[in-house]
């Protein structure tokens, strides 16, 4: 708990090293609400974004290759317009990507049941592609991830080779893309206070189960001897009492054990 906890200091010390250099809106609670919990910590967050990157790549495969070295030539993590698309498209020079990327989250889990319950709650949330990942050193990551993207060229060495038209549709396409990531996000942050919540009284209930045992304990003490008084005021009047099977009890019990 110590060592994750001063990772954790560490880790949210750091300076943004994000382009934007601050938390986008949209996610911004979401963060909040994990790093306020001692066992999580965030790593990096997107809410979700519309990009015009250029590159110098003509493929898919080796666009991821020259990833790094693109230039945007529009970002927005709201929705757009053609208007908008059409504009930044006047400055392409090379080749020109349309990428709607969406909500991203990583997280440091201080235990491997930490990362399953996000990850519960990322896979409800639609976030599908979600998974958790353990290092060598203990490390355990679980990552927020959503399966509808869309990538799309629009040019090549800096000439437009779709119509106007089709960049409408694509646009269209791409908003109601990011219209969905927000219900997501949105989903996923009301699940998650649940799941924080149930989680916390889970952890405090051990306590009360104690209590509730002891109180069940007693009550079977007290119904053995009544049993036992009954039985013995039988066997005085020469009757024999057959043993009674209390399946009701006995269910209570193995609950009991299973918890």
């Amino acid at each position: 708990m110590a060592a994750f906890g001063q990772r954790k200091a560490q880790r949210l010390a750091r300076a943004d090293a994000s382009r934007k250099g601050g938390l986008d809106e949209r996610a911004a609670p979401v963060v909040q609400l994990l790093n306020g919990r001692a066992r999580f910590c965030t790593t990096s967050s997107c809410s979700g974004r519309l990009v015009l990157a250029q590159g110098s790549a003509a493929d898919a495969n080796s666009w991821e290759v020259q990833k790094k070295n693109c230039t945007w030539l529009m970002v927005t993590h709201e929705t757009c317009t053609k208007d908008d698309v059409m504009t930044a498209l006047e400055k392409a020079t090379g080749d020109v990507v349309l990428k709607f990327e969406p909500f991203v989250l990583h997280v440091l889990c201080q235990e491997l049941q930490d990362a399953q319950l996000l990850h519960s709650v990322a896979i409800n949330s639609g976030f599908r592609n979600s998974g958790i990942t353990v290092g060598r050193g203990g490390k355990i990551m679980m990552a927020v991830r959503s399966t509808h993207c869309l990538e799309v060229p629009l040019s090549h060495k800096g000439k437009l080779m779709v119509s106007e038209e089709y960049i409408e549709f694509l646009i269209h396409v791409a908003n109601r893309k990011m219209e969905e990531n927000t219900r997501r996000i949105d989903r996923f942050y009301k699940c998650l206070e649940v799941a924080l919540k149930t989680a916390i009284s889970a952890n405090n209930s051990p306590s009360q189960e104690t209590e509730n045992r002891s109180v069940y304990i007693h009550r079977r003490k007290r119904k053995t001897i009544q049993e036992q008084d009954v039985h013995t005021s039988l066997k005085d009047h020469n009757e024999e009492l057959e043993p009674e099977d209390d399946t009701e009890s006995n269910l209570a019990i193995f609950a009991e054990i299973m918890i």
